[in-house]
């Protein structure tokens, strides 16, 4: 520590210029961390997570790197039930208070991480950042490395860290593992200064939440997962689940667009007919279009439309492949357009549509 940071101390003091005191606190602390007074560095830190007087709300944080993400619409999730005990878990471990505070969330793209990220935050009642990777990664050589120095300063200064949560979305642009990389040297730089930060972050800031995710957990870098408290997959779902979160986005979005009869029945025999399901999020979307594309003057367009994208082409359907696939004569009606006895004939006489 130089004589320049009691210097600062003391003006930023006078000043009123509690960011400035408070950041200039954390550079000290982290001094003392870096030469071992591991126990000063933490008082440092406990002192500053006292102090509210001019301290601006976490909601209030301006950051190069860290930018708010609104969950105050955020709906009601719809999850398989080990993955909703596991958020439960996570809400039940940052409650006991005891460092468990970082977590990495696997899966399949749209298996809903970063939504799940979003209802951690609003069921801990915190404010949710996201790290910008645009800003984050740069071209030139070492820059990145010096980056992510700077967004872990901003994390351990962030005014009230027991409000807020932080989200590195999809972390394995900056932490797929080293011995797979081209880069090897400059990925080597970059995860050891995320290692060194991630075990500062522990010692300095007990209380903040940490939430990363990735699309390529078996990638991942080794010694980066072992920094993690706990590791969520978010890629359990069974068909009948993925059926459940169809339903609750379906049951969602209906109500919004009129002239659309609304078939829960027949729009859950459509996803049984389907041999494969996507996950929620691009099932959302599927969903959310069939019924933004759909006919206005047909009250059932959506769910032909629906058909030809999760099991195949309706119009080169025969009536007599659907009633073997399980519909009914009056679905079969809604999803063809065509009169009940127009059905009822093909399928009693055998004829086959062509048309």
């Amino acid at each position: 520590m130089k004589k320049q940071n009691v210097l600062n101390l003391i003006k930023y003091h006078v000043e009123r210029n509690e960011n400035a005191f408070r950041n200039e606190s954390i550079n000290i602390a982290r001094y003392f961390d870096s030469i071992g007074d591991n126990q000063l560095a933490e008082y440092i830190m406990g002192l500053m997570a006292e102090v509210n007087l001019y301290t601006p709300q976490a909601n209030d944080f301006v950051s190069e790197f860290l930018k708010q993400l609104d969950i105050r619409e955020v709906g009601s999730l719809s999850l398989p039930i080990e993955i909703a005990d596991d958020i439960k878990g996570i809400i039940n471990a940052v409650n006991h208070n005891i460092g468990i505070n970082k977590f990495l969330f696997e899966g399949f793209p749209g298996s809903g991480k970063t939504e799940g990220a979003k209802h951690v935050a609003r069921l801990l009642d915190r404010t949710l950042y996201y790290v910008d990777f645009d800003n984050l990664i740069d071209s030139k050589l070492g820059q990145t490395n010096k980056n992510i120095i700077s967004v872990f300063t901003e994390i351990n200064t962030i005014p009230h860290p027991n409000k807020v949560v932080i989200l590195f979305d999809e972390i394995d642009i900056i932490a797929l593992d080293r011995v797979n990389r081209n880069d090897v040297r400059e990925m080597g730089r970059v995860t050891s200064t995320i290692l060194r930060e991630f075990d500062r972050l522990t010692d300095l800031n007990k209380e903040i939440i940490i939430i990363a995710t990735t699309n390529l957990y078996s990638n991942f870098d080794k010694a980066l997962m072992r920094r993690f408290d706990a590791v969520i997959n978010f890629s359990r779902y069974s068909k009948e689940d993925l059926m459940d979160v169809a339903e609750h986005y379906f049951t969602s979005f209906v109500k919004n667009f009129r002239n659309v009869s609304k078939d829960t029945r027949l729009f859950r025999k459509i996803l049984k007919t389907a041999m494969n399901l996507p996950y929620p999020g691009e099932l959302r979307n599927i969903i959310k279009a069939s019924l933004a594309f759909s006919d206005v003057t047909m009250e059932h367009d959506y769910l032909r439309r629906l058909y030809n994208q999760l099991v195949g082409h309706l119009e080169q359907t025969d009536i007599a492949e659907l009633h073997t696939q399980g519909f009914t004569v009056r679905e079969i009606e809604k999803l063809k357009g065509e009169s009940k006895s127009t059905v009822s004939r093909k399928l009693n006489t055998g004829e086959i549509e062509d048309e």
